[in-house]
């Protein structure tokens, strides 16, 4: 059935390609041009990262290891590994499965393990314990904290946690592990993560993600295509020391620097200055908040492409594009309200190659809207034929970079075409509503009553001033592909 589902696939955009007479773009010589052109800075980026993904998970990353485990052997001090772990609304069975990979985790620890388990219900704390004192001997050595806090947010959670930690007196040598409540750490983490950190300049790693979902096969997909894209990126940003996030689901920090003082209140007091906005305090993104304050202050991050945490991940809502559309709405929040700061950091401090896929980030919401809105224009005011071509390239420029993806992870269901197109377009769209209301934050756990929170006088003022900015952009948007779509050449 597979290979079934890819042959029709391909008769499907060979036969519009074929039956559409494709002189006919002569009349629009204006929009082949410009989705020509936009088209080869598209994909040109998409082969730099991709070339550089294959040599950073083959050449450069081999090395680095090799280098870092030598020297880490030869100083013969194993590191203590810190993990927090914040746990709220999580399902019991899910639970007991992390719980379960972390205390593993940190039994192996050669140096010695402290674990923080943040929660908020007297149950979890319960669980957590019983989980602890079923475990085999070897895990008890471990000294666990169960720092049950009120329900103010994840980010006051860490910061309790990092306090805790920070008069534990840990060394430069130690590390601390953030590991979300819903996912599970490799069992040989610490001594996979830990040999990096011999380098002073580096400040944090993280690591591959997987994903075990029961819901949709669909949102399944999903998931594992953004996986794939993210094993890519993340590599790709690897080669040249920097990340662009540091995923909360895992990621292991330098402990002396997690137990700053100013890292910690950048967690716990995290903001953004907008011109039009005001202050506007982080709420989601705690990830982004750690990159950012390791970013500024000139410290290295690194991929670990070898290493993978697996996370059990669920539908935030009932239907497939409800639930994908709350998730965008989170991260791409999370991303822009970073974006610009950090960009405001210089190619000369952060990289350059750092600095413009940041830049990539605020440009590709627009490049990637144009396409089609510039055809959809094309398609009623020159001819209709300009539709199917349109659907035919496609088809078969995502079903190309569907192939390309699957030789980092050799799974390509033919659902992943589809899945790659809705995520661009609906991303750019979430991207774009997202860019002007940067103070809308939510977690996909939220509880309903906060979410139908009536809003105060100010903050409507504020949701007109973003609707009427919104609206302008994307009014400049339409008239500039009216514009391309009737131009003569």
């Amino acid at each position: 059935m597979l290979v079934l589902g890819h042959i029709l696939y391909m008769l499907v955009f060979v036969s519009i390609a074929i039956a559409v007479p494709t002189h006919r773009l002569a009349e629009n010589a204006g929009l082949a041009l410009t989705i020509g052109t936009l088209g080869i800075w598209r994909y040109g980026w998409g082969a730099v990262n991709f070339a550089r993904a294959k040599l950073f998970i083959h050449f450069a990353h081999p090395a680095r290891r090799a280098a870092a485990v030598k020297e880490y052997g030869a100083r013969n001090r194993p590191a203590h590994a810190f993990f927090v772990v914040t746990t709220y609304k999580v399902d019991v069975a899910v639970t007991v499965r992390v719980y379960r990979a972390i205390f593993r985790a940190a039994a192996a620890s050669r140096g010695g393990a402290t674990v923080v388990a943040s929660v908020v219900d007297v149950a979890d704390e319960r669980l957590v314990r019983r989980i602890f004192s079923l475990m085999p001997q070897n895990a008890r050595a471990i000294h666990l904290i169960v720092d049950r806090i009120p329900a103010t947010g994840k980010r006051d959670a860490l910061a309790a946690s990092l306090r805790i930690l920070s008069r534990q007196c840990p060394t430069d040598d130690d590390i601390v592990v953030f590991v979300d409540g819903d996912s599970c750490p490799p069992e040989d983490v610490v001594e996979a993560c830990a040999p990096f950190f011999v380098d002073d300049s580096l400040g944090a790693v993280t690591t591959d993600e997987d994903c075990e979902i029961n819901d949709s096969k669909l949102f399944r997909d999903w998931f594992n295509l953004r996986f794939t894209q993210r094993h890519m990126m993340m590599s790709s940003m690897g080669l040249s020391r920097r990340v662009l996030t540091l995923t909360g689901r895992l990621s292991i920090f330098r402990a002396s620097l997690a137990c700053n003082a100013d890292f910690i209140e950048s967690i716990q007091y995290d903001s953004l200055e907008h011109w039009r906005l005001g202050k506007v305090p982080f709420v989601t993104g705690d990830d982004k908040s750690t990159w950012f304050w390791l970013l500024k202050n000139g410290y290295e991050m690194a991929y670990l492409p070898d290493v993978r945490s697996v996370s059990m991940e669920s539908q935030p809502k009932p239907g497939f594009v409800g639930s994908a559309v709350a998730l965008m709405l989170r991260w791409f929040g999370n991303m822009l309200r970073t974006n610009g700061r950090a960009l405001a950091l210089g190619p000369r401090r952060i990289g350059l190659f750092t600095w413009w896929s940041l830049l990539d980030q605020r440009i590709s919401m627009w490049t990637t809207l144009f396409g089609p809105v510039a055809v959809l224009m094309s398609t009623l005011f020159v001819s209709p034929l300009v539709l199917p071509i349109y659907v035919a390239w496609v088809m078969f420029t995502r079903y190309i970079n569907c192939c390309l993806l699957a030789t980092f992870r050799p799974s390509f269901p033919i659902s992943y075409p589809f899945l790659l197109y809705f995520s661009q377009i609906c991303g750019a769209l979430v991207k774009s509503f997202v860019f002007f209301r940067l103070d809308r934050q939510r977690w996909t756990r939220q509880t309903a009553e906060a979410s139908h929170r009536i809003p105060s006088a100010s903050e409507r003022l504020r949701g007109l001033s973003s609707t009427y900015v919104h609206i302008l952009a994307s009014g400049w948007l339409l008239f500039a592909a009216f514009m391309i779509s009737n131009a003569k050449i």
